[in-house]
């Protein structure tokens, strides 16, 4: 694919106003969508320097805007032609249409493949809602409803016009929006152990790492409901069913329960991963295999589903001869 040459329209500040359409966007994804062409590492770099203002002071790339928000964007160099897509990753734009499990008007559901990230971020040029738009250059809004962590695969809703993204972000404050998560875990899991109230603390290495730890004295509430699904060869198929979206919080829950997720290395037992990776498994087997939400514009109950991938159903059945 043919590199694209930035051109000079952007070079100098200028200021924007909010409207009714941004309300509620995160900052970082606002400017990722009007600075069309410009690298997210770009974007965050100029955050991290405080170039972007919004009503003249410094704010956070989560930041959420307001109606009449004021926002400087400093002079950054804009392309002037459609998006670049990395090499590296045209096999993934191309696989994506075959992974949309629905789409409408409004927004769509795909079955996020692992090992890339929802969005570009901090050291991550290019995510899975970059591949969206790639693919989809004329529909002129595309925001994450929601993410899943890199390694994750499985059901992600993404909004195709602002008023679908917050109607569906209300259904997740409310609760509305219902997930259920596939994962193998070592050992037999108790089936009385229906659920896990621990709360957790994110904290952030100097690295920039994030690890999260249960923390009753700290940390925000968190619950998830577990079901066996398959006891299998000294481990078990578990159905996770998070009440709250805190980061990593299937993870820590099972590793806090003493079964933690198989593959995970940061919170996994490192001989069950081997035991895994010998099956030839290399990835973290966790997998959202189910979403339940309202339509956005009919308001019907949809329940969405992703099938265990290739590679997930392989290291079951292996265990479950």
């Amino acid at each position: 694919m043919n590199i694209v040459k930035p051109d000079d329209r952007q070079l100098k500040v200028s200021f924007r106003t909010a409207t009714a359409d941004d309300e509620g966007q995160r900052l970082d994804n606002y400017l990722a969508r009007t600075l069309k062409g410009v690298p997210r590492s770009m974007i965050y770099r100029i955050l991290r320097r405080g170039e972007v203002r919004v009503n003249k002071g410094r704010v956070s790339p989560s930041y959420k805007l307001q109606l009449g928000d004021e926002i400087r964007i400093p002079p950054v160099r804009v392309s002037a032609g459609p998006v670049t897509i990395p090499s590296s990753n045209l096999h993934l734009v191309q696989d994506l249409n075959d992974r949309i499990l629905i789409e409408t008007d409004l927004f769509l559901v795909v079955d996020k493949p692992a090992g890339i990230a929802a969005h570009g971020g901090s050291g991550i040029e290019f995510g899975l809602i970059e591949a969206l738009r790639a693919l989809k250059p004329d529909c002129s809004f595309l925001e994450l409803a929601h993410r899943l962590d890199r390694e994750t695969s499985g059901c992600l809703i993404v909004a195709k016009r602002r008023s679908a993204l917050r109607n569906l972000h209300e259904q997740f404050r409310q609760r509305v929006v219902k997930k259920r998560y596939l994962t193998l875990v070592p050992g037999k899991w108790d089936r009385r152990q229906k659920l896990i109230e621990a709360p957790l603390k994110r904290n952030e290495l100097r690295s920039g790492e994030r690890m999260v730890e249960v923390n009753f004295r700290e940390g925000a509430p968190s619950a998830t409901s577990f079901e066996v699904v398959q006891y299998l060869d000294d481990a078990t198929l578990l159905a996770a069913m998070p009440h709250t979206g805190r980061t990593h919080q299937i993870r820590v829950h099972c590793a806090y329960a003493r079964h933690p997720v198989g593959g995970d290395a940061k919170y996994g037992d490192e001989s069950f991963n081997q035991r895994l990776r010998s099956l030839g498994l290399k990835r973290m087997f966790l997998h959202a295999s189910r979403i339940v939400f309202e339509d956005p514009g009919s308001g019907s109950l949809l329940k969405i589903e992703a099938p265990l991938p290739p590679e997930l159903q392989a290291a079951v059945d292996l265990l479950a001869l």
